[in-house]
Parts: structure tokens; sequence; C-alpha cells
């Protein structure tokens, strides 16, 4: 109820705001104002037209969905002239009344190719190619916007093999991904930690799905399908959300098109790893009625795949109190996943215009992430002297949904208005095991005793790579042998007792209210006010670490306990098929291959039947199952005021602030120890954590010709604190060795950043752009993960927490090209090249410290997750019919985990990561196209490392390729 009464309340003060901007208009007459919306002939709306009147100071810029609004400054004949990259320029004459003149639909056609003796400078010719006009729609959009911005349009997201929102944005300048088992899944601008580019959805941050509380949205929830523009903004403006140091990614869905649309599209495909068969299809349709008043767009999507991956994992012995000791190896595993994926979306969008100044819209979404991947691990213990093999059956859905309801209004002749409502919610969860009431993870873990011990040990009696050990001893990961001391103790389905079971509940539910108001104020052709607030509203609730515990009372000692079951005594299955077991690294480890539990018999082990019958006791913690919950209340008011000043023709000033004040409550739990004999007390935890961000931004642009540009930007930008980072209490997972335990932080503060860009853009006439610029960041309270092995009652625990750091500086330079090679003759003139790179350089210090918390030395190191060199280069041929594309993906290395203890030589890094990828479609006629796709060509695995040796290896992961063939139908 309090929360509702605070939404109203923060609401009026959105509405308050425009009191004086409502008030200018009253009594104003709407004097000659022309409407307008701009369309390709054969590709819809064109966002990003300049509109002009001859011989006249009246210009405007139409929007996404090309519609402009432009100021006349006298009545009678005008001509009004339309330009846009790659179309010829269209001048007609309209005969303007008093008031506002709604011109309709303008279109305008494709430049056609002319010939070198028609024309005087070749530099005007301009392909008429349908793949370059789909670029042009970028171009322009990118041209024209205030802030420093890389686009994509949804015909040029289809060209490349992209299935999801984040592998979407991979090809753009600046932009990083992560891949999960080999989809990417998360992306971020200029090689920044993934938590600091704000990932939105029509301008709106989404909540997030993240079970561990970041706040980086998991984008390959979200088909590629549904999208319409992809804006990535490196420097934004006042009237964007603050909380983007690396940037902001805007997804933009599609809207109701200029006239009727329906188009189809199907494939099938292959993936090398699980060999087995893929598919995905996706149908739009849009139309407009009631004399173009209604417009409709509804569009679906599915992507359906079936996919593998190999890991093979160590952990180190970082606790041992001798250096050398620490990167000794404590576990080996090697694990396969073989699963299907299946995202499902939906979007459907609605717009009235009741005349030529008033529009309102809805847009609704919904969007399933199934992801089905029963995990098969197999581990080899040193410290334990003993094998282990864990068997989960893995069913995480996520979903995204909601909606929004929004208009766009013209007060007057000078002053405008748009708002917003919104509720969406993220959901992520597991339904299984169905015979359990505690619902999650379930995880049946098996272990068997190695008897005979191991050779190829050090001297000192601990498993080293060679290169680590005291002797020279151990070999490397590539060609690894457990060495045990007798070669026919290997693992074994009837000496694998079933020793521990277990359900992780993992849920994440978050639900995000917002309410959007902008006004703005055109004072003359050359100055532009513009002021708006924004009233966010997020509610979450979270479960992350929580344990149901089961060991069977034989394993506890108890006397007269049931005999533990061996893998052999259970129902079993085939092992999953598909390509050869680690055929990335040079053994063979079919030995390490168990035929596991079926499905069935899984979930019926967590029966209490099963667990009766069995001897099974629940060992549970109370206090780590109390801690790993909590809910979370956060509301964020933001304002802002900008100002847009044309100086002169060639020079254009946007200035102003933005303020966003956070109010943030998270409540869980916490547990202490209290009396004689100390005793476990659970009792409430509330985290408040309340904070303003002042955000001063100015934009300068200056354009030499209307080709040549130069940009310059200082902004200043923000990211919260993730809400898993300052939760009250703490979690444990006991299903990994060695067990991990996860600690909130609540006195984590923002990390701000003062962030200076400057960009120049050169557009080619044949659709093309050249580009390059340096930016820098001065961070204060950066936010990094710790991570730690401690020795409690004799387990070892990895336990990460997150901390600020001090100051930090980024600096980095960026170039890209796009060229069509039309200069060369005959068959040639159809390549064309595009390359960008990026480099960025880093500087983190970090302050190890003894036990007693004394100043040991100053570490140097980059920032989380920051590559120091990306690329993407790109080779194609275009004519009109057949586009063809190879494209090359670079990541380079990064630090992942920072150990704030031991210093550098324990980080764990990402190795640099290099995929090819190829697309090609054949156009059977206007309307039909064949296509072709394929993935990962280089067979690149992902990589973790520890510290300074890249074959000391903390995973490698091998995924396979993937490809499919399909057709796409615009029926109309």
């Amino acid at each position: 109820m309090n929360n509702s009464i605070g939404f109203l309340k923060n609401r009026s003060r959105i509405i308050q705001i425009s009191a004086f901007f409502l008030m200018a208009a009253l009594g104003t007459t709407h004097a000659q104002t022309i409407k307008g919306t701009v369309v390709g002939k054969t590709n819809g709306a064109l966002p990003g037209a300049n509109i002009s009147i001859v011989d006249a100071d009246a210009k405007a810029v139409s929007s996404l969905d090309g519609d402009f609004n432009l100021l006349s400054p006298k009545l009678g004949e005008v001509n009004i002239k339309i330009e846009y990259l790659g179309y010829e320029t269209k001048i007609f004459p309209i005969i303007l009344k008093e008031g506002t003149n709604d011109i309709g639909y303008i279109t305008i056609a494709p430049e056609e190719k002319k010939n070198k003796d028609q024309v005087k400078d070749i530099e005007q010719v301009v392909i008429s190619r349908p793949n370059a006009l789909t670029q042009a729609k970028a171009y322009e959009i990118k041209k024209n916007n205030n802030a420093i911005m890389e686009v994509i349009a949804a015909d040029a997201i289809g060209k490349l093999p992209d299935r999801n929102a984040a592998e979407a944005v991979q090809r753009v300048q600046g932009v990083a991904v992560a891949r999960y088992h080999g989809e990417a899944d998360q992306a971020t601008v200029r090689g920044t930690p993934f938590a600091w580019t704000s990932a939105l959805f029509n301008g709106n941050r989404l909540p997030s799905a993240n079970v561990l509380g970041n706040r980086s949205f998991v984008l390959d929830v979200v088909p590629s399908e549904l999208i319409q523009f992809v804006q990535v903004s490196k420097a934004v403006t006042p009237d964007m959300d603050g909380d983007a140091i690396g940037g902001s990614i805007n997804f933009i869905t599609r809207t109701a098109p200029a006239k009727k649309t329906l188009s189809i599209s199907g494939a099938g495909g292959y993936n090398t790893f699980s060999q087995n068969a893929t598919y995905n299809g996706s149908v739009v349709y849009g139309d407009r009625f009631f004399k173009n008043k209604l417009g409709v767009i509804l569009s679906g999507a599915i992507w359906d795949r079936q996919w593998g991956a190999d890991s093979f994992d160590a952990t180190y012995n970082t606790a041992a109190a001798n250096d050398v000791e620490k990167k000794s190896i404590s576990t080996i595993m090697m694990k396969r996943y073989i699963g299907t994926r299946r995202t499902i979306g939906l979007n459907g969008g609605l717009e009235y215009k009741f005349n030529a100044n008033n529009k309102i819209y809805f847009r609704g979404m919904f969007n399933k992430f199934d992801d089905i991947r029963p995990v098969y691990e197999s581990y080899v213990d040193y410290n334990n002297s003993r094998y282990q093999y864990n068997f989960r059956y893995s069913h995480y859905q996520t979903e995204l949904y909601g909606m929004e309801l929004g208009g766009e209004h013209s007060l007057s002749k000078k002053l405008s208005l748009d708002w917003m409502l919104s509720d969406y919610q993220a959901k992520y969860y597991l339904d299984t095991p169905p015979t359990s009431e505690i619902k999650g993870l379930p995880i049946a873990t098996f272990r068997q005793k190695i008897t005979g011990g191991f050779t190829n040990l050090s001297s000192d009696g601990k498993r080293y790579w060679g290169f680590d050990s005291p002797n020279g001893v151990g070999g490397e990961y590539l060609d690894y042998n457990s060495d045990t001391a007798n070669p026919n103790e290997i693992m074994s389905a009837d000496k694998l007792l079933l020793s521990q079971l277990v359900i992780a509940k993992l849920d994440n539910n978050e639900r995000d209210k917002i309410a959007r108001l902008n006004l703005k104020y055109d004072i003359n052709s050359n100055i532009t006010l513009k002021i708006g607030a924004k009233y966010r509203e997020k509610d979450r609730n979270s479960t992350y670490g929580y344990n149901a515990v089961y060991i069977p009372n034989a394993a506890l000692g108890v006397p007269n306990s049931p005999a533990l079951l061996a893998l052999s005594q259970l129902s079993t299955t085939e092992a999953p098929q598909g390509t050869a077991f680690l055929n990335g690294m040079n053994g063979n480890y079919n030995s390490y291959i168990m035929n596991p539990p079926t499905k069935d018999q899984l979930f019926q082990m967590y029966s209490p039947a099963f667990l009766q019958q069995n001897g099974f006791r629940d060992v549970s913690s109370a206090e780590t199952n109390a801690t790993s919950v909590y809910t979370g209340e956060e509301n964020v008011f933001a304002a802002f005021a900008m100002a847009e000043i044309k100086a002169s023709d060639k020079f254009k000033i946007v200035g102003g602030f933005r303020n966003e004040t956070t109010r943030l409550s998270l409540y869980g739990s916490k547990a202490t120890k209290e009396g004689t004999p100390a005793t476990t007390v659970i009792s409430p935890s509330v985290v408040e954590s309340n904070y303003n961000a002042f955000l001063p931004m100015l934009h300068l642009k200056y354009n030499f010709s209307p080709k040549a540009s130069l940009r310059f930007a200082y902004t200043r930008s923000f990211i919260r604190p993730n809400f898993g980072d300052m939760s009250p209490g703490s979690s444990i997972d006991n299903t990994t060795t060695p067990n991990r335990i996860t600690r909130g932080n609540p006195d984590l503060k923002p990390t701000f950043s003062h962030n200076l860009d400057l960009m120049g853009e050169y557009y080619f006439s044949n659709i093309g752009i050249l580009s390059g610029g340096v930016f820098y960041k001065k961070i204060s309270d950066i936010v990094f993960q710790d991570t730690s092995i401690t020795n409690l009652s004799g387990t070892d625990y990895m336990i990460t927490q997150a901390k600020n750091l001090k100051d930090s500086n980024l600096l980095g330079f960026e170039m890209g090209i796009n060229k069509r090679l039309d200069f060369l003759p005959g068959f040639w003139k159809g390549f064309g090249v595009e390359f960008n790179y990026t480099y960025i350089d880093s500087n983190v210090d970090v302050a190890r410290t003894d036990t007693s918390g004394n100043l040991i030395a100053t570490d140097k190191t980059s920032l989380p997750n920051q590559s120091k060199n990306l690329f993407n280069a790109i080779l194609y041929y275009e004519s009109n019919k057949v586009m063809i594309r190879l494209a090359g993906n670079y990541r380079g290395k990064s630090v992942e985990t920072i150990n704030e203890k031991l210093g550098p030589e324990y980080y764990i890094w990402s190795d640099k990561n290099f995929t090819i990828d190829f697309s090609a479609s054949y156009d059977i006629s206007k309307k039909v196209k064949l296509f072709i796709e394929l993935n990962n060509l280089s067979n690149e695995s992902l990589r973790l490392y520890m510290g300074d040796n890249k074959k000391r290896i903390t995973s490698n992961e091998w995924y396979g390729s993937r490809g499919q063939m399909g057709v796409r139908w615009q029926i109309f």
C-alpha cells in the first residue's frame, strides 16, 4: 500500500514539473506546422531523414517511426525538401495554412545508379542495392542523434547468424559480449564490466532475471527477430538514464509499419557438438486501418536448438600456508552438458493517431527461455583421494513480460509532450523435482574412494602442473591423466556410492513500474529546451544459496544404517552421445563417462519414501538457508533539463544535467553466534542505501560538411551496486568442490565516472563510414568481486564478497570503416569491407593486506571484464540477388576475479577469444530469399586461467559449431 502511495506521489511530482510549460501553452494557437511521415519505396519508415523548406531557415529530422514536425516561418506556397542517404532527394510544393498541416506519407525512392559519363562527380554515385539501403537507416540515425551512438537496423541484424539480442550487438564498434556455453548472453560497451552497461528496451532499463543479483539483463531471453533497431550510446545525453558508465544499449522493439506487411521465415540446422538438429521460425505482421489512424504490429519467433559443451575445470589449494603449494591442484572436474534450449518471443503493438498532433501507443511482450541441460560431472579429488560423480537435471526457466502505454502530443506550435507508463516483470525459477515440496536444482552426488593413491606427484606429495611443480613433475592440462597408482582403479558404477542429495533453490523475481514525462519547447528554430522526469518502483525477491541437503546415515557413521547405494543399483540410461568426450584435449577420457540415473530415477530419489527407505537424513543448514533469501525495494526519481542550441549551420551545442535519487531497502536475515556454548541465532537484517547522483553533461558537434563531423562530449555517469553484492545475508553452495560462500556487503558505494569523448565521422556517398576517436574515464569507488580460499573447521571454502576500490583511469581509442569497393571493375565492385577496432587501457590499484589488515603491497591491474583489444572484421559481397558475409569477432583477455589477499598471481583471467561466422542469402524473387548461417567456424573454446600462465587452467570449455539453412518470404 505504501509503495502504491509513493508511486502516485512521484507521478504527481512529474506532472508538477511540467506546470510552467503547460501554462506557457495556454492561449497559444497553432501556427504553420508541417507534419508528415517519410517512408522508403521498398523498406518502410525512414528514421533520421532531413526535412527542410527551400530558401528558409526551417529544418527537422524524422523520428524512428519516420514522423517529423517542421515549423514554417511563412504561409502560402513553400517547397519541401527530403534528403536521405542512398535515396533521391525529393523536392515538392505544398500550400501552407494557419495551424497544423498534415501532409501524410511522403515516399522517396532509392537513388538510381548512373554511369560515370552521366555525372560530374563520381562520389555522387550511390549504389541502389537493398542491403546497402538498410545500412543507410542506421547511419542516418547515428548522424542526426545528439548522443555519440552506433546503430543497427533490423534488416542488418538478419544478415548475420545472430539469434538473440546479445549476439546482435557483438558486431558493433567497441562492444564485447560474454559467452555462456557458446551463446552470447551479456554485452558491454568499451570493454567495461558488464554491469556498467545499461541494457534498455524502448528507453527503459528492464528488470533483471539474473539470479546472482546483478543488474545486468541477461539478453539471451529475447530473440533478435523482435528488434527493430539497436542503439549503442557511448556518451549519453541528459534525457537518457544516467546509470551507464560504459554506455547504454537500447533495443527498440518493432512498431506498426507504414503499410501492410506480412513476412515469415523458417530454418533448420545442425549442432556439431550435440550432433542434433535445430530449428527456428518467425512471423511479422503489420498493417494500418481507419485511414492510417490505427497501426498494428504482431511478431513472434521461436528458436529451438540442441546443444552441448564439454568443460575441463581445475581448482587449486590457494588456502595452503606454503606459497608453492598454493598452486597445487585440489580437484579436476571433467564435465559434459547435452541439452535443449528453447527461446519463444511474442511482441505486439498498437498506435492510434487521433490527428496530426496527438498519438497514443501500446506495446506488450512475452519472452520465455527454457534451458534444459542435464549435467554430468566427473571429479578427481586429490586432497581426499577419491572420485566423485555428480548428475543434475537442470531445467532453468526465464520469463520476461510486460506492457507499456504512452502518448505523443503537440500542445502548441512550440510545445510538445510525451509520456509513458510501463509495467515489466522478469522471473527465473526451477520447477523440479516434482516429488519434493522444495523446488530447485536436483543434484545427486556419488563418491568412490581411491585406495592406491597417485603417482606423478611432486616432491612435496602434491599434484601440480609441471611448470608449477618444485621438481617439474606434472605435465600440462591438455595431456591430463589422473595418474592413479593402480591403473585399474578407475571410476566404476559398482563403486560410486550415493553420498549426498541436494536441491539448490534458485529463484528470482523482479518487477519494475515506471512513469515518464517529457516536455519539449522550441524557443525558436535554433534553440530547443527539454525537461522531463521519470519514476521507477522496483520490487525484488531473490533466493540464492538455499540448499536442501540429504546425507545417508551410513555416510555419517550411524550404526545399523541401510547400506549406501551404488550407481549401478539405480535405474540408469545411456550416457548422452555427441562428439567424443573432451576431444579438445589429447587423451582418452571415456573412463570418466558414467551411465547416469534416468530423469525419473533422479526425481524419485527425493521422494519421502526413498529418503526414508535408504536412511537419508536432512542436514540442511538453517543458518545458510535463512540468510540466502532476501526481498528488496528500490525507488528512483530522476529529472533532467537540457538545451539544444544550433549556434550556426555547422555547430550544435547540447548541454544540461540529470539528477537521480535512489532509495534502496533490502530485507533479509543474518546469523550471529551468541551464548556459551555458542549457538546460532537468526535475526532480521535490513540494508538501507540512499544516495543522489547529479550528472552534468555537455555535447558539441561541428559539421565540416554534410559528410564530415567532429563530436566532443563531457558526461558524468554512475552505476548502482548490484543487489546480490549488498544482500544482508550470505549463501553457501556445497554442491561444488571446494564449497563456495558468497557474502553481501551492505556498505558498498555506487561507482561514479567523469567521461570525455572525442569522435570524428566521415560518411561515404556510397553508404559507408570512416570513424575514429579517443575516450577517457575517471572512475571512483569501483566495485569488484574479491575471491579468497579459507579453511573453516577443516573444510576449504571459496569466499566471494564485493568491495569498493579506489579511483581508476580508463583511456582508449577506436576506429572503424565500412567501405563498399564499387570503384573496382566488373564482378569485384560487389565486394566490401567492414572493420572496427577498439583499444582500451585501464589501471586499478588493489591494496593487498595481511591477516591483520596491514598494507603489504599495492597491486595494479585492469578493470574486471575489460579487454585491452577488441575488433570485428567483415568481408562481404553484395549484388542485387546475392549477399555473402564472412565475419570475425575478437575479444582480448580480461581479468574476471581479483584475489585481494593473495595478489595478481591468483587473479582469474579469461583468455582471448576469436570466432568466425558466415552467412549468405540468395533472392529467388523479390519476395523469397534463401539463406544459410554458420556460427563458430573456428571451433573456438572458452578458457579461464589463474595468474600469469595460460596453462594454469581453471576452466576450458568446448562447444563446437552450429549452422542452419532456411527461407524468408515477404508475402506482402
